[in-house]
């Protein structure tokens, strides 16, 4: 072959390169997603996590892992979770505290680690009633028994959050303001080992998500005083709320799904379409009812604008607790 025929050869050979069709990307997602849990087992984040993962699972036809990065009360995940490649295979399963973070590291005049804008909502889950407990080696019936105990022996009693400005922390100090009352603080690394103190009376007084005491108090081992929400809780029906016994203290914890903020629009639309349908499943109402808490799917647009207006609100309680 001489050299114009090779030319012309390669040239043909490389026109028909060019004009063959690019192969498409497999379609999102193609193996398993991992959702980065930030407390231990046994908190919110984790009752509502693992069962909505299972319900998700035949929907993307993919596993969806659990991981368990906790520490910092939520902190920890969080941080990870933002910095994370941005592809729609790390998602973050998070609750109420992580508005406040980034206003905590400012009130000690730190640079936050991470703010909201790290994050891409995707949809809320749950949005439960939380409750002040305590343990059954307390004489407390009411909470006008605590309160009045707790009045005449300051920091008397002892009680557990999550960590310092956690999700348990902020309704807990609300509460202790509103009273006029001091008890000590036994932080933990998350509500399951706040739990665990409360049970074990290392702690007394506990604020939690009904879904995370549930199995305690139906055993009789806490006992509800009192619930920070607007209205009684469907699965406390006998249980006053804070305002009901004169305290101006409301606090709700949700549970949402995040994304790194440049995960691509494409991949997020995908998992929002199948956290839909997930949070929508009867099972999955089921599951929730079971631990006490309530399905509250909000979808990517209304999460938001939910979000950005209960951001206010726990901002305001980091600010109310002031440093400690």
């Amino acid at each position: 072959m001489d050299r114009r025929s090779f030319v012309i050869g390669t040239a043909a050979a490389a026109s028909g390169l060019a004009a063959a069709p690019s192969f498409a990307q497999p379609a999102y997602p193609t193996h398993p997603i991992t959702f980065i849990n930030p407390f231990p087992p046994g908190g919110a984040a984790d009752v509502v996590g693992r069962p909505f993962a299972a319900m998700l699972e035949p929907i993307i036809k993919q596993p969806c892992v659990i991981e368990t990065k906790a520490g910092a009360a939520g902190q920890v995940g969080a941080q990870f979770a933002a910095v994370a490649k941005p592809d729609g295979y790390t998602l973050l399963i998070h609750i109420v505290s992580i508005s406040g973070f980034a206003e905590v590291d400012k009130l000690f005049g730190r640079q936050p680690k991470f703010t909201r804008a790290d994050f891409t909502p995707i949809a809320r889950l749950t949005a439960g009633p939380m409750v002040l407990v305590v343990n059954d080696q307390q004489p407390y019936k009411t909470l006008k028994d605590l309160v009045e105990d707790a009045k005449k022996n300051p920091d008397k009693l002892i009680f557990s959050s999550s960590g310092l400005y956690g999700a348990l922390h902020l309704p807990m100090a609300l509460f202790l303001k509103a009273a006029g009352i001091k008890m000590k603080h036994l932080p933990t690394n998350g509500g399951g080992p706040a739990v665990t103190a409360l049970l074990g009376n290392n702690s007394q007084v506990l604020a939690t998500s009904i879904a995370a005491a549930s199995g305690q108090m139906k055993a009789g081992k806490l006992r509800a005083l009192a619930c920070f929400s607007d209205k009684r809780a469907s699965s406390l029906p006998d249980v006053p709320t804070f305002k009901e016994l004169g305290y101006d203290v409301e606090f709700s914890l949700w549970v949402g799904m995040f994304a790194p903020v440049k995960t691509p629009a494409a991949n997020v639309n995908v998992i929002r379409e199948a956290v839909r349908k997930a949070a929508n499943a009867d099972q999955f109402k089921t599951a929730i009812a079971n631990i006490g808490d309530e399905v509250a799917y909000l979808d990517q647009a209304d999460f938001a604008k939910f979000w950005d207006e209960d951001a206010k609100r726990v901002e305001a309680a980091v600010h109310a607790i002031g440093k400690v």
